[in-house]
């Protein structure tokens, strides 16, 4: 198949909620890709963080390889190694008490949602089930978790929207100036993804985390874009010394295919019981084993490989002194670099794509998520590509 007919193809059965750039992925390794015709792209995307190791990585395959042949799905009326060992593996590497699986980090933020509205209701009963959300936030596209997503422009079209969420900027007298006796949680990313790449600063997160405890807030972390192993720990939380009632994951859980869920504290364990939540493919041994093998992958000596490959391309990019570019700002392998004005992070994301180097767009600038297993030579051929590209952009 050539990549017109692909296109041609793509555009007569798939619906196009999707704004695709004109390029086709078919195979590769690491962070290396191919598309049809052969020619070679250096991947600072991973599926939007979703490879976490890569594409093709052998142990991940042989993971999936093992299972599949065993048994793809049963249901979550019965009992699956690979689940509870994954279980285990999250709960002993993070330090919380349970998990919930799903498939999505929408799903995610949907079951931290409800666990934290129904811990309210059994302790304090109705009206105390608001969630207050930033501004610039991002937490999935179904109704609710669109209704929790600070973003006006996403609020639209989809009437009515889920209630019982605020907004306010971060910082504690925005937070305060939203509160009230209706608030029964918090929900934030450390690092904002889609808004921009925005970590959060370290005092606010204290002073917002003893707030919760004061009022018997939940705090709620979405780790679903800079969780498991992103920005160079398992959970951001765990860089910012600060331990939620619950945190929602995705993305990189599965190395590539699709799960996701939310880890919960001892304290809430028991919150959720049978009956109360519920997901068909949650769980399942192919994506349960292959998340194994992500985390026997992603050691704690790796993920510090991921804080000091971050570094590295932060003081690469910065030493570039590019004139269309401003700040490059994130965590580990979760950079954002914000674009000048002139152009757009569109126009520069696609002469990149165009080049070779696959990139994305955050907010108003450019965004990499590479594959937290991404060689040095890698890095440096993205980079070769990343300056001839815009070098002489004004």
């Amino acid at each position: 198949m050539t990549h017109e007919e692909l296109k041609a193809l793509d555009s007569q059965y798939i619906l196009h909620t999707y704004g695709r750039n004109d390029v086709d992925i078919d195979h590769g390794t690491n962070a290396t890709l191919y598309d049809l015709a052969g020619k070679e792209y250096i991947d600072f995307c991973a599926g939007i963080g979703v490879n976490s190791v890569g594409t093709a990585n052998k142990a991940w395959q042989a993971a999936i390889s093992a299972q599949i042949g065993k048994l793809g799905h049963i249901s979550n009326l019965f009992y699956t190694q690979p689940c509870a060992l994954l279980a285990q593996k999250l709960c002993e590497r993070s330090g919380m008490a349970g998990v919930f699986f799903g498939n999505s980090g929408a799903e995610g933020n949907e079951g931290i949602i409800k666990l934290a509205r129904k811990y309210s209701y059994d302790k304090y009963g109705k009206g105390r089930s608001t969630i207050l959300t930033l501004t610039h936030s991002f937490h999935g596209r179904t109704v609710t978790t669109l209704a929790a997503t600070g973003q006006d422009k996403l609020h639209d079209s989809f009437f009515p929207f889920t209630e019982g969420f605020r907004y306010a900027e971060p910082t504690m007298d925005a937070i305060q100036a939203v509160a009230g006796d209706d608030v029964c949680a918090v929900l934030v990313e450390l690092v904002q993804g889609e808004g921009g790449v925005n970590p959060l600063d370290q005092d606010f997160v204290t002073a917002l985390d003893q707030l919760c405890h004061e009022k018997d807030w939940l705090l709620l972390c979405d780790e679903v874009q800079c969780g498991l192993g992103r920005t160079g720990s398992l959970f951001t939380w765990q860089q910012y010394g600060v331990k939620p009632a619950a945190c929602s994951f995705a993305k990189g859980i599965a190395g590539g295919l699709p799960m996701g869920g939310f880890l919960v504290d001892a304290p809430y364990f028991d919150v959720m019981g049978p009956g109360t939540h519920g997901s068909t493919f949650g769980g399942n041994p192919v994506s349960a084993a292959a998340a194994c093998a992500v985390l026997d992958i992603l050691t704690d000596q790796e993920l510090e490989q991921v804080k000091e490959k971050g570094a590295y391309m932060k003081k690469a990019i910065e030493e570039m002194a590019l004139p269309c570019l401003g700040a490059i700002k994130g965590m580990g392998l979760m950079l954002g670099i914000d674009v000048k004005p002139g152009h757009t992070n569109k126009e520069l994301c696609t002469l990149l794509i165009q080049n070779g180097l696959l990139a994305l767009t955050a907010g108003p600038g450019l965004r990499f998520l590479p594959p937290l297993t991404i060689t040095y030579e890698e890095i440096d051929k993205g980079l070769a590509i990343f300056k001839d590209t815009l070098k002489d952009i004004q």
